[in-house]
């Protein structure tokens, strides 16, 4: 089975929006259920509330950088340019 360049970019292109639409999901729990995020998260670790958010926001920050160079820069090169 080969996979064509068209095939490639949906692939890429779904990858990007799946991924992104994850990271929005994570954003929106921090954001409004902040509270209970961080409760739930410290029955298990003990970390104070800055640790907390620390370390969320260095792992949201991490996940979009491989989004982008492993979905999103490819996605993109298959969009601009002309294969013969």
């Amino acid at each position: 089975m080969e996979i064509t360049l068209k095939q490639a970019r949906s692939f890429l292109g779904w990858c990007t929006v799946i991924n992104f639409g994850f990271m929005l999901y994570w954003i929106l729990i921090l954001v409004f259920a902040h509270d209970f995020a961080f409760k739930l998260h410290t029955q298990w670790f003990k970390i104070s509330m800055e640790r907390f958010d620390e370390i969320h926001y260095t792992m949201i920050a991490g996940y979009k950088l491989l989004v982008m160079f492993f979905n999103f820069i490819p996605y993109l090169i298959l969009r601009l340019v002309k294969f013969d």
